[in-house]
């Protein structure tokens, strides 16, 4: 998943950058709310992590701005200010959740992770798919009690997929929530096409792995 991290605070936006992206997050940085904005009006992300002390204004004045760009996105607020007059501006302008400065990095993954699991409506560690289970957490994909060797990509795009079923992506969305760009060209959509024909030839040496359909001209999808 994309996450963008709106905080002036380098050392911390580093930190958080370096940690998310060993937890398989693809991450872009803004230390602004013009930066900030920019990015969003030319990304789409999954999570925005939004700081509200920011050099050139107050984080929740870019809330609304963001949710426009960004309607799918969750947001949690990061501050040090810690009245409940800011939590509660921040909730009523449609944040998922507000994190208090100091904060555990842990934490920030568990709070994200929920977050997924109530947007996804995830409420079983162990969740079908077809005849296989995949374990979101864990990161694992099992066929009965065998469990199916997929590369970290391989994992990241049948995920992807799966946690928006039966929805059609194309393959610019997957390129930019999986590997952080965009296919704009014949080599970037190949390049998903041969992930997919890869997860499939692993997934049908076990079971039909039907569910993941091609939808020609524009991009895949998982039928549940």
């Amino acid at each position: 998943m994309k996450v963008l991290i709106v905080e002036d605070e380098k050392t911390l936006a580093y930190e958080m950058e370096d940690f998310l992206k060993k937890a398989f997050y693809i991450c872009d940085l803004a230390h602004t709310i013009q930066d900030g904005l920019e990015k969003m009006e030319s990304n789409s992300y999954d999570f925005i992590l939004l700081d509200l002390g920011l050099p050139d204004g107050d984080g929740l004045t870019l809330l609304p701005k963001a949710k426009k760009h960004n309607p799918d996105a969750a947001y949690i607020i990061l501050t040090a200010r810690g009245n409940l007059e800011d939590r509660i501006a921040g909730l009523d302008l449609g944040a998922d959740d507000y994190l208090p400065k100091p904060f555990s990095l842990l934490e920030l993954q568990s709070r994200m992770q929920a977050i997924a699991r109530r947007k996804f409506n995830v409420k079983e560690e162990l969740l079908p798919l077809g005849d296989f289970q995949v374990d979101l957490q864990k990161r694992l994909l099992l066929f009965q009690e065998n469990q199916i060797e997929l590369s970290r990509k391989e994992f990241d795009l049948l995920s992807y997929l799966f946690l928006h079923n039966n929805r059609v992506l194309t393959r610019m969305q997957l390129s930019e929530h999986i590997w952080g760009t965009f296919a704009d060209d014949d080599y970037d959509s190949n390049y998903i096409d041969a992930h997919i024909k890869n997860i499939r030839k692993k997934l049908n040496a076990w079971a039909p792995a039907d569910f993941i359909e091609t939808v020609r001209g524009v991009g895949y999808r998982i039928r549940k």
